[in-house]
């Protein structure tokens, strides 16, 4: 597919999910999906679409806390190779928060393209952890240098997919995680068995693992057992860790 000019423009940050809170202590940063090539801009309606449940739940879950979740508007809806945009666009949200908040932890969470974008603008030096989910991951290339995974060093990690995801390969996640878990022992990830790309079927499930996940590394709340094991266990298991029906995020 031959590259498309990336439009001028500016990314920015959605309004804040519910209230914003009189002294924000934490900040979400909800990345959505996106194209590997385009040069179009999202419709903020559509790209919206895939976080706006995360953006709720974690918004009333941290309210207590002074947690602010804010959906990022890209400038264009493509990574476009080298150009990354995605990324570009989640590492300047990062700043914004800096700019807005101080010097406050935030977690990127993205979905798809998005969870590639979280992944790699994770060296952040505020971004404290990253969330993704179902990410999008290019093919492995000998010629070519393989997804960086050493900005995560010093961050919390969890990646979640399901196993019969037919658009983004959930071994690549896995391999990935592999690589990321040699640098930082912080990095867990777990399987939806039999869930598609958009993670519906365990659709509960998979938000209250993302409430868990994200309250723990914002706020230091204690997170359930599975989480902890997770963390805890060697590669494989660690990485490969089923998301059990049924699951329930820990509570103070």
């Amino acid at each position: 597919m031959a590259h498309q000019a990336t439009p001028v423009g500016r990314a920015r940050l959605g309004r804040t999910f519910g209230p914003e809170p009189t002294a924000v202590s934490g900040v979400v940063l909800l990345l959505p999906g996106g194209d590997e090539v385009s040069g179009r801009r999202p419709s903020p309606l559509l790209a919206t679409a895939s976080v706006r449940a995360l953006g709720r739940r974690l918004a009333r879950a941290g309210r207590d806390e002074g947690l602010v979740t804010h959906v990022v508007h890209y400038r264009c809806r493509g990574w476009n190779g080298g150009e990354a945009n995605l990324a570009r666009d989640a590492a300047w949200a990062a700043d914004e928060v800096v700019r807005r908040y101080g010097d406050v932890p935030v977690c990127l969470a993205g979905v798809g393209m998005g969870g590639r974008a979280g992944l790699r603008a994770g060296g952040h030096e505020t971004v404290n952890s990253v969330l993704a989910l179902a990410p999008w991951l290019p093919e492995e290339d000998a010629a070519a240098p393989p997804e960086p995974v050493k900005q995560l060093v010093g961050r919390q990690v969890l990646i979640v997919h399901g196993t019969n995801d037919g658009r983004t390969d959930p071994e690549l996640s896995f391999r990935l995680a592999a690589r990321a878990k040699k640098a930082n022992r912080d990095v867990c990830r777990f399987e939806v068995h039999t869930d598609g790309h958009g993670l519906t079927q365990y659709r509960d499930e998979v938000l209250a693992l993302a409430e868990d996940f994200v309250m723990g590394a914002l706020f230091g709340r204690a997170v359930s057992r599975p989480v902890r094991d997770a963390f805890a266990a060697p590669p494989p298991l660690g990485l490969r860790m089923p998301l059990a029906a049924g699951f329930k995020p820990s509570r103070r």
